[in-house]
């Protein structure tokens, strides 16, 4: 799904480079997850059941109010 895409890409670019060792763990992790969970955690508020990934969605979220 190509909004996921730019979602992710965002991430990727904007913060990949500076992210901690955990934090690109976390986020090399969400690319493993199917579309329809990521779907469920980007546009229906499903939280993560792994916290570390449930921060990088969050920081994915809130990035218009950075």
């Amino acid at each position: 799904m190509r909004e996921l895409d730019e979602l992710l890409l965002w991430w990727l670019v904007s913060r990949y480079e500076s992210a901690d060792e955990a934090q690109k763990s976390a986020f090399e992790e969400l690319l493993t997850v199917s579309d329809p969970e990521l779907v469920g955690y980007f546009l229906k508020g499903e939280a993560p059941r792994s916290e570390s990934i449930a921060i990088v969605v969050r920081q994915i979220l809130e990035r218009d109010s950075a």
